[in-house]
């Protein structure tokens, strides 16, 4: 095997080793994780890009472990420790807990009680001690009776001290107490009675007096309560039996009754409770936190995939409406490119209250801009303005003699403020201010959303748990993976694309994605995949990543506007000319592609995935794997929460998906939860599997705490 760390990953994730080292082989090349999952499946076995990610993030996980290895085996070298049985332990594990736990008793520290007994000469006492074979201990202990080292009390003191340290850095000691705590770890949460009644204290008021087992605390609990600990309104503890503990470990050390023995169990107690209970306890507390971590990360990155891939309106004239009462509604026109042809402020609602004039201009810009569709935020005043629009476009088919007038839609505006006032956006509109941006943005989201929102930080597009608070470095790897892979499962118009869009293409990356864009200012449109290697500083192997995630629409070649690989258009060909047909005719017809038998173009370096794959594209060339896009209405009786009655059945749109349940806008300004135990009539195990983003539901009002602005929602 070519990689060491190949066999380790392929037991781990229960792969074949081949597979994986030919992933890993292709990863070192400098694929990208879609790229090895759509055009390298023959190597792969057909992995998928989760699979795939995994045998990644493992592989870097080992990388950082070699090296710790061998911090660890030079700092022992230079102390004169390293035996070769020791590097022999340190080389063999790759576990991090369990290196660390060799390493711990080598490791440079800063000066203990242990130290500075060690340095008295009193490492020979603690050895008398814990023999436990001296009737008289106070009487071994007055021979180390000097210089420093005042009496035998104190002598024996430090000689517990050094034990207490032996205690804990002991690898069985450790594991023994690990052991408790998986078992028996309780987490713990108290109110910090000084701060009791602040007014931001009340949102962490259900973890004023709160305890369960760790095992059982879920990701969104834990880091609530880690949350109300920084905020300090909390004290939160990892606690096991510290007295099963303590009688376990003086079972290891303390062997019958004498006084040797009870200064050995007095120093094992001590280690215990000063040294390995709070460091074991510090273990579970990161531990705990990197698990929910993980959870909340990827609750994120589901949210992120689902909202990225929701149903686009597609190249159409939309009027994006930025919604507000006192500062008015901001109305941009757009054309089905999304260029921004016309913007204007209306005000229709009070204070102000111009409905008339707003009516009349309005339906001036719809007849003015062909528009065909219109975007409304789903912000403040919301809900009023569809009203207002409703009302308006009702007026205008009465005019026009009752014709179909236009679809109107509300889009989540999630981030559109941080996009507005975002270096991308004052490059894209320099001489706009931060609403008429907003409301293209708004505009651009029905369109195509993903082309909208790959400009905007994903954690500010609100559909996380806690994002604040878990790893960030984690966080941003996985986002930024998961908008790769929505990027390139729908692949990108090569024409149109914006220079953010495009830097999420299999192998561009920024400068690449601003040089394809600056190509074609100088030349205009690319008319093949081919003139993509004219592109400064584009090589073959960016070429090779990038080609078959970009599409262009009205290609000379068909095959350019479609998933096929260019390293796979001479298969097509070949069979185009085996049916005597040219390769559009190829795609038009079925019948001429029912002809085919796709055994006979296996050879070394094509096999059957990759064939299946082509087949499938041909039957539809660069098909959008998005849903299509769906008309919504709130009940026009709700609009606000006192307007709630318990058990009212309401439509709504899920907004946010945690891994408790799913929050569901009703049109009251105030989401819902729909708690997970209220998902479904059978077990539900993630919500995911029962509700999407953006998903229109029907549901029904179970509880409305006006106190504290909590609305519960039911789906049985």
């Amino acid at each position: 095997m070519s990689n060491v760390f190949t066999p380790f990953i392929a037991k781990q994730l229960a792969l074949p080793e081949k597979n994986v080292d030919n992933t890993l082989a292709l990863l070192d090349e400098g694929c990208t994780i879609p790229f090895i999952s759509r055009y390298r499946k023959e190597r792969t076995g057909g992995m998928n890009e989760v699979q795939i990610a995994q045998i990644a993030s493992l592989n870097d996980k080992l990388k950082e472990i070699a090296k710790r290895k061998e911090t660890i085996i030079n700092t022992i070298t230079e102390q004169g420790k390293l035996t070769e049985e020791l590097r022999k332990r340190i080389e063999n594990c790759w576990e991090s807990t369990e290196l660390e736990d060799i390493y711990l008793p080598f490791r440079p520290k800063r000066r203990t009680r242990a130290s500075v007994a060690r340095e008295l000469g009193l490492e020979p006492l603690a050895t008398i001690l814990l023999l436990q074979r001296e009737q008289n201990p106070a009487e071994a202990a007055r021979r180390f009776v000097k210089g420093d080292v005042k009496d035998a009390a104190m002598a024996l003191k430090g000689a517990q001290d050094i034990i207490a340290e032996m205690v804990s850095e002991d690898e069985n000691s450790r594991n023994q107490v690990r052991q408790a705590f998986r078992r028996d770890a309780i987490i713990i949460s108290k109110v910090v009675k000084a701060k009791k009644d602040e007014d931001d204290a009340a949102k962490y008021s259900d973890y004023f007096d709160w305890s369960e087992p760790l095992r059982r605390c879920s990701s969104h609990r834990l880091l609530a309560m880690r949350r109300g600990e920084n905020d300090g309104f909390l004290r939160v503890s990892i606690k096991t039996d510290d007295e099963q503990c303590i009688q376990r470990l003086k079972r290891t050390y303390v062997r019958g009754y004498g006084k040797c023995q009870t200064l050995v169990g007095e120093a094992v107690e001590d280690g215990y409770k000063r040294l390995l209970e709070p460091s074991i306890e510090t273990e579970f507390a990161a531990a705990s936190k990197e698990k929910a971590d993980d959870e909340a990360i990827q609750v994120f990155s589901e949210n992120l995939r689902q909202l990225l891939l929701g149903a686009p309106l597609g190249q159409k004239r939309v009027m994006g409406v930025d919604p507000g009462f006192r500062t008015g509604c901001k109305v941009v026109c757009l054309d089905a490119q999304g260029n921004l042809l016309h913007h204007e402020a209306i005000f229709p609602h009070p204070p102000v209250n111009h409905r008339m004039q707003a009516t009349m201009h309005m339906i001036q810009m719809l007849k003015n801009y062909q528009i065909e569709a219109i975007a409304i935020g789903n912000g403040t005043a919301s809900r009023e303005t569809k009203d207002f629009v409703s009302d308006t476009l009702a007026t205008m088919k009465q005019e026009n003699g009752g014709q179909e007038t236009v679809q109107v839609f509300t889009v989540s505006e999630d981030g559109a403020s941080v996009y507005s006032a975002s270096k991308i956006a004052r490059d894209e509109f320099p001489d706009e201010d931060v609403t008429v941006r907003g409301a293209v943005s708004i505009g651009r989201r029905l369109m195509d959303p993903l082309a909208e929102l790959v400009k905007i930080d994903p954690k500010s597009i609100g559909v996380g748990q806690y994002q604040h608070d878990v790893d960030q470095t984690k966080l941003k790897k996985s986002l930024d993976q998961t908008v790769e892979s929505c990027v390139n499962s729908v692949g990108v118009n090569l024409n149109t694309a914006s220079q953010h869009l495009l830097m999420y293409v299999s192998g561009l990356g920024m400068t690449l994605a601003g040089n394809i864009v600056e190509y074609r200012k100088q030349h205009g449109a690319f008319t093949s995949r081919a003139e993509l290697k004219k592109v400064a500083r584009l090589g073959p192997a960016a070429y090779t990543q990038c080609a078959g995630f970009l599409r262009i629409p009205g290609a000379k070649n068909p095959l350019d506007n479609s998933a096929v690989h260019p390293e796979s258009y001479h298969i097509v060909e070949q069979m185009a000319k085996d049916q005597q047909c040219s390769v559009k005719e190829l795609i038009e017809k079925k019948e001429l592609r029912e002809g085919i038998d796709i055994k006979r173009y296996v050879n070394q370096d094509v096999g059957l995935p990759t064939l299946n794959d082509i087949m499938n594209e041909l039957e539809k060339p660069g098909r959008d794997p998005r849903e299509q896009i769906e008309v919504f209405e709130f009940d026009p009786n709700v609009k606000e929460v006192d307007d709630l009655v318990v058990g009212m059945i309401l439509p709504g749109i899920v907004t946010n998906i945690t891994n408790f349940g799913a929050f569901v806008d009703i049109g009251v300004h105030q989401d819902g939860l729909v708690h997970i135990s209220q998902l479904a009539n059978k077990y539900v195990k993630d919500p995911n599997d029962v509700v999407h983003l953006h998903q229109h539901v029907k549901v029904k009002v179970i509880e409305v705490d006006r106190r504290r602005n909590r609305i519960s929602l039911s789906m049985k």
